[in-house]
């Protein structure tokens, strides 16, 4: 059976309603300040960043944004047996929203679906906590602890801010599986931030082909066996079905 490891971008997103950050009309070409929403040093060292980073993400599109074609077309592959690894730079969700399952996601860059305390480690859905941020503004932990005092730690998303280590584990097992693959196909993504982009030349270094689907330019182009420069919502779908017409049971 063909295995298939793939990363993920914004680019697969953008037909389902989420705008990119770093694309020509990306949220951070046109608005650069906002990029310390995930600046971790701001949020722990200021209230007032929290409270605006709190307030953006409260706003962000991925609460009602629904799987395109473009991720029902990784389910399809996942369903046919050949998807090893679906490696994501994004933090939306859709993938497991269309039905991929865990066993090959790796959210690199974590989730906004759930949040933690960075004092107690307290898990806690984001959803609830976005639904009292008009109270609570800037979210502290209200667990109890042992002694019946309450933590009041920081809450904070379960997004992977500039400054954090990524996800314990993600990168060593995405590299493993991108290396243990047949084909690598990136989609969607400019491979403009490492660590994320070193699978770009960790598959090439292994001999295994890479296929690089985006609407612009990306850092690795000069080394990929196959480039498509089609909207991914067409695109996609299109080279998964090839894909399994050809080495499908």
């Amino acid at each position: 059976m063909r295995k298939i490891a793939v990363l993920t971008g914004a680019g697969i997103s953008t037909s389902a309603g989420i705008p990119d950050f770093r694309g020509p009309q990306g949220v951070w070409t046109q608005h650069p300040e906002q990029t310390k929403v995930y600046d971790i040093d701001a949020f722990l060292n200021s209230e007032s960043d929290r409270e605006y980073s709190w307030a953006w993400q409260k706003e962000s599109p991925v609460w009602t944004a629904k799987p395109g074609a473009a991720h029902q077309a990784l389910v399809d592959l996942e369903k046919a047996g050949m998807l090893t690894l679906l490696a994501t730079q994004n933090f939306d969700a859709l993938h497991e929203k269309a039905g991929n399952s865990s066993d090959v996601i790796v959210n690199l860059h974590g989730t906004i679906g759930t949040s933690h305390c960075l004092e107690c480690g307290a898990k806690y859905q984001t959803a609830d906590i976005m639904a009292r941020l008009d109270e609570e503004p800037d979210p502290h932990c209200h667990r109890t602890l042992s002694d019946g005092s309450e933590c009041n730690g920081l809450l904070k998303t379960d997004v992977v801010y500039f400054g954090e280590a990524l996800p314990e584990g993600a990168m060593e097992k995405s590299i493993r599986l991108v290396r243990q693959a047949d084909e690598f196909w990136v989609i969607g993504s400019t491979l403009a931030v490492q660590p994320a982009a070193w699978l770009a030349p960790a598959a090439v270094d292994a001999g295994v082909p890479l296929t690089i689907m985006n609407m612009g330019e990306t850092e690795y182009d000069s080394i990929a066996t196959r480039l498509i420069g089609e909207p991914i919502q067409d695109a996609l779908p299109k080279l998964v079905k090839e894909t399994i017409d050809k080495y499908g049971d």
